[in-house]
């Protein structure tokens, strides 16, 4: 069993491969006893802890001074109930006042995960148990369950909360954490991903925790470039393959928070979920509200073991059945024409494609209604006849005769104000009564909070993709939520629209993934906009970012793969001009996740099409590695010169190399002369299938010189070695 309770000492024990977290019952109160490695864990209790009264601490028994919320390791917290550290749950109640405080009444334990539809969460296997823990608070007379969902073999656990009001009449949620954690000790860092639109993730942030609250958070309706829901407490010395890593995230798409704060017990406390500037929820009699699952995960072998732990978990049970098929070599539209394009033109473009050895081939924005430009069109999801004379269907068969699959492009969340739906329905935007309507990229936000929307989007794309054998969608979403309102909804539940915004975009990607059951869905936003784990729940792979320059992308994947793996990880090849040099190294950097193209074909020379025949070719040798393969990061290119990092599956390595030039980024200490291949059996020898060599298992081990690169004038180059055991 990995989820116990030991009723003599009223402590829960949740037990993965490694790891082992541990909270015992006092009180009336939950409070957390350990959370580490499992082998020689000693798990205290409070009979072996000798409390101590703190000055300005409240308690609630004259004799029992030392037990106070303010003071105590809490598996959460809450508002006004004498905890001064930051709170995981606030609710006003019936009497106009937000004090929270919930006690114990009962727990079970369940094989596999909790249903928290239509919220998205990791999918159990046959080894998944969760505790679910039922608490109540007399004077809202509401009722919390806290879960804890234990995904073994993957060293996750996953928490979550969800609320519901008994008391006959409303009350109003206005915090809902998914998990909080309070960690002994204050000295460590904080690893953060931020940056801004075509530089998402390239922020990598390392800030020592101080007294105080460091919050990590986005108010935009999206995960966004800016800032990305992941997070890692680690110990100050924690490096790759050295020392304590706690990771964290979200499997949720809009706005959060994520906070840490030590004070004055000499700990840190870390929550993550809903925080209160971009969420509140009127929650009337019986109504449930969820919070969004978190996740987290425990290495004492820093920071590499915690990201193949959240890789594994990604690619087990998060992404879709779908994703674990052979993914296809893409050719997308979009810099080739921009919104040029008409049935001829995506025609030859697939005959040319197909000639190029590449196996889809993706028609982007342009198609529908009146969008020829990026002013007018969006939410009319109708084929624009004067450039697809016959409809999609006859179309997309003369594509699929070249000998590719075809894929599509959407973005069903927005709308120009120049289109038929926005004339019909100006009611169906994000807005505020009495407020200016913000634009932003020409268009605005649909209310997807609005059941009427989200019908008339079913509508609309069932009567344009009848029968039409699309293999593929692209959904794209532009711009963030502003004057965050709707229309449709009360006054009173105005502070839930980002909530349920978010609830809508996940019904429409669940009847996607029903009505259109054979495609695949790649996710975008601008890029790496909404590149979440709520996101990789419906779709195969997020296209990374709208920056396809090599040098950026090297610090984009790097840090991406941080806490997400290659398999979702597009990574396209564009414009390559003529230049050899520059696409070897734009391709060299594209296989660090899955490869697709971007470019016009059609007037490429013949030298260019001949080495991307190689590229793709050569890719489809050890393709399998990047999707399935373990991840071990060598270099780091925001710390070295090089970026480098391998994949290993059975008996094949991957391993690449990205010389970087040492000047790109800020904070360059050292040089780089050897990678060393840790993992490679030391009894073998290894052919390497790109450059002929052979190497021992030892040599590998001990670390090969990297050698000489064919460097550029900006002295970026890059190497790969595919090497095979004997």
């Amino acid at each position: 069993m990995s989820v116990t309770f030991h009723k003599q000492d009223s402590l829960f024990r949740l037990t993965t491969k490694n790891t082992l977290y541990a909270f015992e019952l006092t009180h009336g109160t939950l409070v957390h006893r350990y959370y580490g490695k499992k082998r020689g864990a000693t798990v205290p209790t409070s009979a072996d802890i000798k409390g101590r009264v703190v000055s300005f601490s409240p308690y609630r028994d004259e004799n029992d001074k030392a037990f106070s919320l303010d003071t105590q390791p809490l598996e959460y917290s809450y508002y006004g109930s004498g905890d001064f550290r930051p709170t995981a749950l606030r609710i006003r109640n019936r009497h106009g006042d937000s004090v929270t405080c919930f006690e114990y009444v009962s727990h079970k334990i369940r094989r596999g995960a909790v249903d928290r539809a239509p919220l998205p969460s990791g999918r159990a296997d046959e080894k998944t148990q969760t505790l679910d823990i039922t608490l109540r608070d007399l004077v809202s007379d509401c009722e919390l369950h806290l879960y804890y969902t234990v995904f073994y073999d993957c060293d996750i656990i996953t928490r979550s909360a969800a609320v519901t009001n008994r008391s006959g009449a409303d009350v109003v949620v206005e915090k809902l954490m998914s998990l909080c954690l309070d960690l002994a000790g204050e000295d460590y860092d904080v690893i953060t991903l931020g940056g801004r639109h075509c530089r998402e993730r390239t922020v990598y942030q390392r800030t020592p925790l101080f007294r105080g609250n460091l919050a990590i958070t986005s108010r935009r309706g999206a995960t966004s470039h800016q800032m990305n829901p992941f997070m890692a407490v680690c110990a100050r010395g924690a490096d790759e393959n050295r020392g304590d890593v706690y990771g964290f995230n979200l499997v949720w798409s809009g706005s959060f928070l994520n906070e840490c704060e030590c004070e004055q017990t000499g700990s840190a406390r870390i929550q993550a979920g809903l925080g209160s500037e971009s969420f509140t929820y009127r929650l009337r009699d019986g109504e449930t509200v969820h919070a969004p699952e978190a996740i987290m995960t425990y290495s004492p072998t820093g920071l590499g073991t915690m990201s193949r732990h959240f890789h594994d978990f990604v690619n087990r049970h998060i992404v879709p059945e779908k994703a674990k098929e052979r993914r296809p070599v893409v050719l997308n539209s979009w810099e080739a024409f921009y919104f040029n394009i008409n049935e001829d033109i995506m025609v030859d473009f697939a005959a040319a494609a197909a000639d190029c050895g590449m196996d889809m081939v993706i028609m982007d924005d342009g198609w529908f209604g009146a969008r020829v430009h990026d002013r007018a069109g969006l939410g009319d999801w109708f084929v624009n006849r004067d450039r697809f004379r016959d409809g999609l269907r006859p179309f997309v068969e003369r594509v699929k005769a070249t000998g590719v699959k075809f894929g599509i492009w959407v973005e069903p969340e927005m709308v120009n104000p120049d289109s038929d739906l926005y004339r019909a329905h100006p009611d169906w935007v994000v807005s505020c009564r009495e407020r200016t309507r913000s634009l932003s990229r020409s268009q605005m936000v649909l209310d997807m909070s609005n059941p009427a929307v989200i019908d008339y989007l079913k509508a609309s794309f069932t009567e344009t993709f009848r029968d039409v054998p699309i293999d593929y969608f692209k959904w794209d979403m532009n711009r963030h939520i502003s004057e965050p309102g709707s229309p449709n909804l009360a006054p009173e539940d105005q502070g839930s629209l980002s909530y349920r915004y978010m609830l809508g975009v996940y019904s429409l990607f669940d009847w996607f993934t029903k009505q259109f059951p054979h495609a695949m869905i790649e996710n975008c936003s601008g890029g790496g906009g909404r590149y979440d784990l709520a996101m990789m729940y419906y779709t195969s792979q997020i296209w990374t970012s709208d920056n396809t320059g090599a040098r950026d992308r090297v610090l984009i994947q790097y840090s991406s793969q941080l806490a997400y793996p290659a398999s979702v990880m597009s990574c396209h090849v564009s414009n390559p001009k003529g230049d050899l040099h520059e696409l070897d190294l734009k391709y060299k950097v594209a296989v660090g996740g899955i490869l697709g193209y971007e470019f016009n074909v059609l007037n490429t020379d013949e030298a260019i099409k001949e080495e991307i025949r190689r590229q793709v070719a050569q890719y489809r040798t050890f393709d399998h590695l990047i999707q399935n393969g373990t991840h071990y990061r060598l270099a780091s290119p925001y710390e070295t010169e090089l970026s480098a990092y391998y994949y290993q599956l059975g008996d094949e390595i991957l391993l690449s190399a990205i010389h970087t030039n040492g000047s790109a980024v800020i904070g360059k200490k050292k040089t780089v002369t050897k990678l060393t291949v840790r993992t490679a059996d030391k009894h073998a020898s290894y052919r390497d299938l790109l450059g002929g060599g052979t190497y021992t298992g030892e040599q590998l081990r001990a670390g090969i010189e990297i050698g000489a690169f064919d460097l550029d004038e900006t002295g970026y180059g890059a190497k790969l070695w595919h090497f095979c055991k004997l």
